[in-house]
């Protein structure tokens, strides 16, 4: 990390169409357009100081004057790309946070409902698990402040803060009379890359890496191997799905324990005459690499560093991409720090796989909302999806698990072709495409939104032991590192009657018995799933999940033809 006041200077440049309006700005274009480096320094410093006095005597009210700096440093980022943003200063310690695999807080999964911020799951050995919180419980106030309207995100952040201070908390919890109340000393949280690695079959084991690549990624990934090979691996699915990236020298000690010493992960270009501009190419110069048969998944929500891993893998032919298109993030941005605390990401460089693919998605038309939410002009705005990382599909999704392989799913050519190992050709400009495109769970249809809420609400009773006939399905305490058998916390028709009746008593619920009869499927896996999460935790959920999730299904069925596509590469032969 670097100090750039002088980015502060340059910022003054929107400080001024800020606060001055359309006629300064105007003056200072002319003006640069003809000066030198010299002159436009004096016009931006000259025009600044003469708003900023403008608006200091003249504004009818008090004036922010940090709150208004912050905003134009943002603004002149904006005109940028849509990955270059200003942090204040809480914002910027939660960043370096995220990059260090560790924050100071309680230690507890959360979400929203409808009625406000629930407990997910606390996370094992951790100061909420410690205190006694538990599967939903809905905190309705943070050291005194009602928490009720709060979102998730407003949650937490307030229940973070420094080491060994603490917060107070209030939830209620289903079944009991009056309210609980905890005071819970924050320590620190670690938020590894790696949550679930396990033999999935004998013979094959799974490794998701959903949590970002952070400081410690490779070699938790390392550990993660080298622990399955002791359990006796033979072929291996390394989950990238909803991985939003991090750390590009993380992302190269990942790629580098797939890929042979000396080959190129990736390569960085940044504008010439910058400090960042000359050209470098980053290779394996650390791991010997694993070489059984690879499958990795991703999906629309798989970006920047996942990017870079699922290019290379899929350049050299090493392993087959199951899943979708990948969100198309190809800039590389450094961290900078600014005075006083704030700090700012900007893009110094653009990343290119190792046969020169370009991933970035185009940015230049249409708004910063449709560049995330919408990966295609013909999308519709989409619903929040719930949480659960890999809920599998339409209710007919299955019914593709048997389909013959595919081809490479067709890609908008909006960068050059480009001919990879084994004479396969993928196009650049639009993120990774799939070797073998299979969609997940369509979870945000209004009915089955409506069941996602629903279940939730209803399980929450039933784990608290308060649906009549149903106590044995109570889950007071969370068992951490044990995991459900077949037999436990089915699904049955007794349970399923009891949802119905539920709903029928839930007005909000919005359901009909008919809705509820026509996506019987899905509704028995959201229950259980939830009450998974309440008896065991969020990892023993995922799990519970992957049995039913279409996109592993398909990947679990390529790996004859990821083996045969890196024989080829290593024979040096071409597809046909």
């Amino acid at each position: 990390m670097k100090k750039r006041s002088g980015l502060i200077v340059a910022a003054l440049i929107v400080i001024v169409a800020a606060v001055a309006g359309g006629f300064v700005a105007r003056r200072v274009e002319r003006r640069i357009v003809t000066g030198t480096s010299a002159d436009i320094d004096a016009v931006i410093e000259h025009d600044y100081r003469e708003a900023l006095s403008l608006v200091s005597n003249e504004y009818a009210d008090e004036i922010d004057y940090e709150k208004a700096s912050q905003a134009a440093i943002q603004g002149m980022l904006s005109t940028l790309d849509p990955h270059s943003t200003f942090f204040t200063r809480a914002d910027y310690d939660k960043l370096k946070q995220d990059h260090d695999s560790q924050f100071f807080g309680i230690g507890v999964t959360i979400l929203r409902h409808r009625d406000g911020v629930y407990v997910q799951s606390p996370v094992a050995n951790t100061p909420a698990a410690r205190a006694g919180l538990r599967y939903g419980d809905r905190i309705v106030e943070v050291d005194g402040k009602d928490a009720r309207e709060w979102t998730s995100e407003g949650v937490s952040k307030a229940v973070r803060g420094e080491r060994g201070e603490p917060v107070n908390i209030k939830v209620e919890r289903a079944g009991a009379l009056a309210p609980f109340y905890f005071t819970i000393v924050r320590d620190t949280v670690s938020q590894p890359s790696i949550r679930t690695a396990y033999m999935i079959r004998p013979g094959t084991g799974y490794i998701a890496l959903t949590g970002g690549f952070t400081s410690t990624t490779g070699d938790e990934l390392e550990e993660a191997i080298k622990r399955l090979k002791d359990e006796g691996v033979r072929q291996l699915v390394l989950d990238l799905r909803n991985n939003p990236g991090g750390l590009l020298k993380e992302s190269i000690n990942v790629a580098s324990q797939f890929l042979p010493r000396g080959q190129t992960i990736v390569s960085v270009r940044g504008r010439e005459r910058g400090e960042y501009g000359t050209p470098q190419t980053f290779e394996n110069t650390a791991y010997d690499p694993e070489d059984f048969p690879l499958v990795v998944l991703v999906n629309r929500n798989s970006a920047s560093a996942s990017e870079i891993v699922a290019g290379a893998i899929q350049d050299y032919g090493r392993g087959y991409l199951v899943g979708e298109t990948t969100f198309g993030k190809g800039l590389v941005q450094r961290v900078f720090s600014l005075d006083y605390g704030t700090g700012l990401t900007l893009t110094t460089q653009k990343y290119y796989t190792p046969y020169g693919r370009s991933i970035q998605r185009d940015y230049s038309s249409g708004s910063f909302y449709d560049y995330y939410v919408r990966h295609d002009p013909e999308d519709e705005p989409q619903p929040a999806t719930p949480r659960a990382p890999t809920l599998a599909a339409t209710p007919d999704a299955r019914a593709s698990v048997n389909e013959p392989t595919p081809t490479p799913t067709p890609h908008p050519p909006t960068g050059p072709a480009v001919k990879t190992a084994a004479g396969r050709v993928f196009y650049g400009g639009g993120g990774i495409t799939p070797d073998i495109e299979v969609k997940p769970l369509d979870v945000s249809s209004k009915a089955r939104a409506r069941i996602f809420e629903a279940a939730f609400q209803f399980t929450r009773q039933l784990a608290a032991g308060q649906i009549p006939g149903l106590e044995n399905y109570r889950a007071e305490k969370t068992l951490y590192g044990q995991f459900p058998r077949p037999t436990d916390y089915v699904i049955n028709e007794r349970v399923l009657e009891a949802f119905r009746a539920h709903t029928r008593r839930d007005a909000e619920a919005n359901l009909t018995p008919a809705q509820i009869d026509a996506d019987l499927d899905y509704v028995k896996l959201r229950i259980r799933e939830e009450i998974v999460t309440a008896a065991y935790g969020n990892e023993a959920a995922i799990r519970a999940l992957l049995d039913s999730d279409p996109q592993l299904l398909r990947a679990l069925e390529v790996f004859p033809d990821a083996k045969r596509l890196a024989e080829m590469v290593r024979n040096g032969a071409s597809q046909s």
